[in-house]
C-alpha cells in the first residue's frame, strides 16, 4: 500500500524521496526491518496473549533431557511469523504480482491448517491434532491452486536466450545492443532447471511427449502433480524439523535467504544473461516477500532460541514449509530442494527409515528394531546426550553448507 502511495506521489508531484520505493533493494531492506520490528516488539505481546489464553504446549514424555521444563510454554507462535511477514508485504510489495498473490494465499492457507491442528491438540485434548488425511487434503488443495495458477496464468512466463549464432549476428550488426534483445519473446512454459548439468533446462512435457507429441497438451497434469508432491513433502519436512528450540526457524531462514538469491538473479535479465540461467520476468518481486519472511523468522528466533519462550506449533511449521515449496517452484529451482532443504530431507527420511525398519523387523523377527535411538533425527542426537543448543547450531552449520552448495550450482554445470 505504501508502494502505491509513494508511486502516486512520485508520478503526480515528484515528492522528494518517493522514487526510492521504485527500487527493489530499498523495499526489500525496509520489509526486513519492518518484519524484524514487528516480530520482536509485538511478538512479546502475542506471547503474553497466548499465555493468557492458556495456549501452553502439552509435552509427551519421550524421556528426553530438559523435556519437563518445556511444559506450559506457549505454542501457536507461528502467528508471529505470519503477521510479521504479511504486514510488510501488504505495505511494500506489488500486490497485483501473481507470485506475491500466490505466496499470500499459501501463507493463509497453510496457516489455517496449522492453526486448526494446534487448536484441536490444545482445546480438544487430542494429542494427534488434525487427522493426517485432512492435512494431506489441505496440502493437495494448495498444490492444485499453485500448480494450475503457475501453468495457466498469462503473467507466469519465461524468456529464453536466442541461439548463440543468432546472438552473434545481432551483436555484429549492433555491438551496443541491449541485453534484452538477446532474449526471445515471453512465453508460458513447463520448463524448469536442474542442477549440475550443462544444458540445465528440463521440460516436464518431455515426460510424456516421448510417447506422442500430441500429449504435450497434458503436461499440466505432470506439473500439478509435481507441485502437490513438493508442497506436501517440504511442509511435512518443516513440521518434523520443529522439534527443538530454534531448529526449524533457523534452518528455514537459511533456506529462504538462498531462495532469495535465486529469485533476485532469475528476475534480473543482466544476471540471467551473465549466469546463463532462465530469466523469469516479474519473479524478482518475490524478494520483497522473502525479505519480510526472513525478518519474521529471525525476529521469531529472539523468543524461540533455547530456552524457548514460545513454540511456533504447526501454525508456523506447516506455513514455513508451504512458503519454501511455493517459492522454489516459482523460481523453478524445485529440483534443488533435496540439496537446499537437506535438513528437512534428513528429518523426513529418518522417520520413514525408522518406521519401515521397525515394521519389517517386527514382521520378520517378532519384535520391532530401530536404526535410530529416536526419530526424527534431532531426537536421535538428544538421546546420544548432545545438548539442544549444540544440535541446533550444528544443524545450522550444515544448512549453511548446503545453501552455499546450492548457490554454487548457478555456475557448476
Amino acid at each position: 500500500m505504501l508502494y502505491y502511495l509513494f508511486d502516486y506521489l512520485e508520478k503526480e508531484f515528484q515528492f522528494p524521496g518517493a522514487s526510492l520505493f521504485g527500487f527493489l533493494t530499498f523495499r526489500g531492506a525496509l520489509a526486513m526491518i519492518l518484519s524484524l520490528l514487528i516480530s520482536t516488539i509485538y511478538g512479546k505481546r502475542i506471547i503474553r496473549f497466548l499465555q493468557k489464553k492458556q495456549m501452553g504446549e502439552t509435552i509427551r514424555d519421550l524421556g528426553l533431557a530438559g523435556q519437563a521444563e518445556k511444559a506450559g510454554t506457549p505454542t501457536m507462535g507461528g502467528i508471529i511469523i505470519i503477521l510479521a511477514t504479511l504486514i510488510p508485504v501488504f505495505l511494500l510489495a506489488k500486490l497485483e504480482n501473481v507470485y506475491i498473490i500466490l505466496l499470500i494465499i499459501t501463507t493463509l492457507w497453510m496457516g489455517v491448517i496449522g492453526f486448526i491442528d494446534d487448536y484441536i491438540k490444545k482445546f480438544k485434548n487430542d494429542k494427534e491434532g488434525l487427522k493426517g488425511r485432512f492435512k494431506v487434503l489441505g496440502q493437495i488443495g494448495l498444490g492444485l491452486i499453485v500448480g494450475l495458477t503457475l501453468y495457466l496464468n498469462p503473467n507466469v512466463t519465461i524468456k529464453e536466450q536466442l541461439p548463440q549464432q543468432e546472438q552473434q549476428v545481432l551483436l555484429q550488426e549492433n555491438p551496443n545492443l541491449p541485453i534484452s534483445k538477446l532474449f526471445g519473446e515471453e512465453h508460458q512454459s513447463t520448463k524448469t532447471t536442474i542442477p549440475f548439468v550443462k544444458n540445465n533446462e528440463f521440460d516436464y512435457a518431455n515426460l510424456i511427449t516421448w510417447i506422442s507429441e500430441d500429449l504435450a497438451s497434458y503436461a499440466w497434469i505432470i506439473f500439478v502433480l509435481v507441485a502437490i508432491f513438493i508442497i506436501t513433502a517440504v511442509s511435512n519436512g518443516a513440521n518434523l524439523t520443529d522439534g527443538i528450540d530454534g531448529l526449524a526457524a533457523g534452518t528455514s531462514a537459511i533456506i529462504v535467504l538462498t531462495l532469495g538469491i535465486f529469485a533476485w538473479v532469475s528476475g534480473n535479465i543482466v544476471f540471467s544473461d551473465y549466469l546463463n540461467i532462465m530469466y523469469i520476468p516479474r519473479v524478482e518481486e518475490i524478494t520483497i516477500y522473502i525479505a519480510a519472511f526472513v525478518g519474521a523468522l529471525i525476529g521469531f528466533l529472539w523468543y524461540n532460541t533455547f530456552p524457548a519462550q514460545v513454540f511456533m506449533g504447526d501454525t508456523g511449521s506447516l506455513t514455513i514449509g508451504g512458503i519454501i515449496a511455493v517459492i522454489a517452484i516459482a523460481v523453478r529451482k524445485e529440483w534443488l530442494i533435496p540439496l537446499m532443504c537437506g535438513i528437512f530431507l534428513a528429518e523426513n527420511l529418518s522417520v520413514v527409515i525408522q518406521v519401515s525398519w521397525f515394521k519389517y523387523t517386527k514382521k520378520k523377527y517378532g519384535e520391532g528394531r530401530r536404526i535410530f535411538k529416536m526419530s526424527p533425527l534431532h531426537h536421535h542426537y538428544q538421546k546420544l546426550g548432545y545438548h539442544e543448543s549444540k544440535i541446533v547450531t550444528r544443524f545450522w552449520i550444515v544448512g549453511i553448507l548446503l545453501a552455499i552448495l546450492s548457490i554454487v550450482t548457478l555456475k557448476i554445470r
